[in-house]
C-alpha cells in the first residue's frame, strides 16, 4: 500500500492565494496568518459541506453539516483537512466528481447596534475550497479517523478498540487540501454612526461561548468511572 509523501510544512505562507477564498467584502477582517486558521481548525467540532447534486434541472447545492479534522502536516498541499462521512452517502459521488465549499465557524459573540443596520455577530469563520480525494491508504485512512475522535474528545482514540473490518467499510473519508482558505474573524462592539452614539442609545456585544456540563453516563455505565479523557475535555470547556 503506497503512503502518500508529506507535503512541506509552511506555517507562515498566506491564506487567500485565489479570487475564489479573498473576501470582496469585509475586506479587513480577513486574517492571513496561516497559524490563525489552524486554530480555529483545531478548537471547533463541525463542518459544513456545501457541494451540488443532480443532473441538469435537477441539479441543486446541498449544505451538510459533518465531523471533521484537521492534520496542519497532512499529505496534502497546506495540510489536509478530513471530512467524516458514509459510504452509502449520496452525496460522495457527486463530491468526488468536483469542487466543494467547506465552512467552520465559531459563534464568539452578539453585537447590539445603535440600529438595526450594525447589528452584527463576533465569529471566526474559515472557508476552503477545493477537490478532495477518497482516502483509501490504510494507514492514512486509520490516522484520519483517529483525529475525528479525537477533536470530539482529545487523547479518545487511544483508549478505544480498533476499528472493525465492517466498521472501516461502512465509514468513507474525506480529505481536503488547505492550501485554497480563508480565514475571517470580527471582535469587539459594534460600529456604530456618529449621530447615533451622540443620541445616547446604548451599545456593546453579548460574548458567547461553548461550556460542557458535568459528563452523564450512560445507562449500562452507571457506576463507572469517568475516564480521563472525558473528564479532561468536560473540564476544559466548563472552565472556559
Amino acid at each position: 500500500m503506497t503512503t502518500l509523501p508529506p507535503s512541506p510544512p509552511s506555517p507562515l505562507s498566506p491564506l487567500s492565494p485565489t479570487d475564489r477564498t479573498t473576501a470582496t467584502r469585509g475586506r479587513h477582517r480577513m486574517v492571513e496568518d496561516r497559524a490563525a486558521l489552524h486554530a480555529l481548525l483545531a478548537e471547533a467540532m463541525v463542518a459544513h459541506l456545501g457541494l451540488v447534486v443532480g443532473e441538469a434541472d435537477e441539479a441543486h447545492p446541498v449544505v451538510l453539516p459533518t465531523a471533521y479534522a484537521a492534520d496542519p502536516e497532512g499529505p496534502d498541499e497546506g495540510g489536509t483537512l478530513y471530512l467524516h462521512g458514509s459510504v452509502a452517502a449520496g452525496w460522495l459521488a457527486p463530491v468526488l466528481a468536483g469542487q466543494v465549499c467547506v465552512t467552520i465557524t465559531l459563534l464568539d459573540g452578539l453585537v447590539a447596534a445603535r440600529s438595526g443596520f450594525h447589528h452584527s455577530m463576533n465569529y471566526r469563520s474559515a472557508v476552503v475550497v477545493g477537490r478532495p480525494r477518497l482516502v483509501r491508504d490504510e494507514a492514512e485512512r486509520a490516522r484520519a479517523l483517529d483525529l475525528v475522535v479525537d477533536q470530539v474528545v482529545p487523547g479518545r482514540s487511544a483508549t478505544l478498540r480498533p476499528h472493525t473490518r465492517k466498521e472501516l467499510a461502512a465509514t468513507a473519508v474525506l480529505a481536503l487540501p488547505l492550501v485554497e482558505a480563508s480565514l475571517k474573524v470580527r471582535g469587539g462592539g459594534p460600529v456604530d454612526d456618529e449621530p447615533d452614539v451622540a443620541a445616547g442609545v446604548w451599545g456593546g456585544h453579548v460574548p458567547l461561548r461553548l461550556v460542557a456540563g458535568d459528563p452523564v453516563p450512560d445507562a449500562d455505565a452507571a457506576g463507572l468511572p469517568v475516564p480521563r479523557d472525558v473528564a479532561a475535555r468536560a473540564a476544559a470547556l466548563g472552565d472556559r
